[in-house]
């Protein structure tokens, strides 16, 4: 192929250059031989853009360059050639990783290549284990059915956000590394001393990104659950990352849970957005004057859940602090979330 013979000091110079005008070519590697360095080119220069370089017609040689590999930037490309780009169309291309998990969502048209998909996505990630979503999320425990594609059927791993490390299985409980950022926004808030009840904690990724904060030594959190295997997990997390006394994991349903604790919160987190609306009595009962509400739901607008929580704090006052759309959940519906004072 047509090569551009030149002196090894004028090499970076001319390669710039050559770059810029677009003639060189990215699926070749650059060649070194003694003196002199072979660039791979697209197409031959006129005899004016090589005076301009400093060089003649005699610079430009046919030789052989080795291929430049490149590493797939997508699971996509670990697949092309192997599914047609008809049904490539249907691919989701967004994926959770959770630890060393992978999980996809295949639709029902990609099938019979789902296991094709599946060792794509394990050389991609270079994970332990890939799964895909078999249902939705159900049930008062919130956890869905996976499917083992590819890697280690190993369902238990470790997922590390910010400064926790959070310890849970995904066939057992509910985890979004989605809500990464909503974590840290609302653990920002935190002030020292405070008294919170994370209502619908699950494995504890809410109550660990605040007790881990050093800025909050006296903080108390009362992280509660339905699901027995997520507070396994939660008391696991509690000593890997090392804030005992700071968290207290309760079992059970959270309106009698409170009701026995008998504990008045500065902050209260409800991340249960199906139908964390039917919580919002028990949430405002167990609130201070003048505590912190971050509730969610799945809503279009912000409309809807600040009159539910307007509803439900009635007499007391409300004052909307913040409001986000913390991910979307389908077309026109988003996971929002509001900071709520309630006086």
């Amino acid at each position: 192929m047509i090569g551009l013979k030149v002196p090894k000091k004028e090499a970076n110079r001319i390669r710039l250059i050559l770059l810029e005008k677009s003639f060189l070519d990215h699926h070749w590697k650059i060649r070194r031989f003694e003196e002199n360095v072979y660039l791979p080119l697209n197409q031959t220069p006129c005899p004016d853009f090589l005076k301009e370089l400093g060089l003649q017609l005699e610079n430009i040689v046919e030789t052989d360059f080795e291929e430049l590999k490149k590493r797939p930037r997508n699971i996509e490309d670990y697949l092309q050639g192997r599914i047609p780009p008809e049904k490539m169309e249907e691919f989701k291309k967004s994926f959770d990783i959770i630890g060393d998990v992978v999980i996809l969502e295949i639709p029902p048209e990609l099938e019979e290549e789902k296991y094709l998909i599946g060792e794509a996505a394990l050389k991609f990630t270079k994970r332990r284990s890939v799964y895909r979503k078999k249902s939705a999320i159900k049930g008062v425990v919130r956890t869905r059915e996976l499917e083992h594609l590819a890697g280690e059927d190993v369902s238990e791993t470790i997922h590390r956000e910010h400064d926790s490390r959070i310890m849970l299985d995904v066939k057992k409980v509910y985890f979004s590394p989605r809500l990464a950022t909503e974590r840290k926004i609302v653990g920002d808030q935190v002030q020292d001393g405070e008294v919170i009840i994370d209502m619908f904690t699950g494995v504890g990724p809410f109550a660990i990104n605040i007790a881990r904060r050093s800025k909050l030594p006296n903080v108390k959190i009362h992280a509660i659950d339905i699901n027995p295997p997520a507070i396994h997990y939660l008391q696991k997390n509690i000593i890997l990352n090392k804030v005992q006394g700071k968290i207290n994991p309760l079992l059970g349903d959270v309106a009698k849970v409170l009701k026995d604790l008998d504990v008045k919160a500065d902050r209260i987190i409800m991340n249960l957005p199906g139908t964390a609306c039917e919580f919002l009595p028990v949430a405002v009962k167990h609130l201070k004057p003048g505590g912190i509400l971050h509730y969610y739901q799945f809503s279009r607008d912000f409309d809807n859940p600040i009159a539910k929580v307007k509803n439900a704090a009635y007499p007391r006052q409300i004052e909307v602090l913040d409001k986000r759309k913390v991910k979307s959940r389908s077309p026109g519906v988003w996971h929002v979330g509001i900071d709520v004072k309630i006086n």
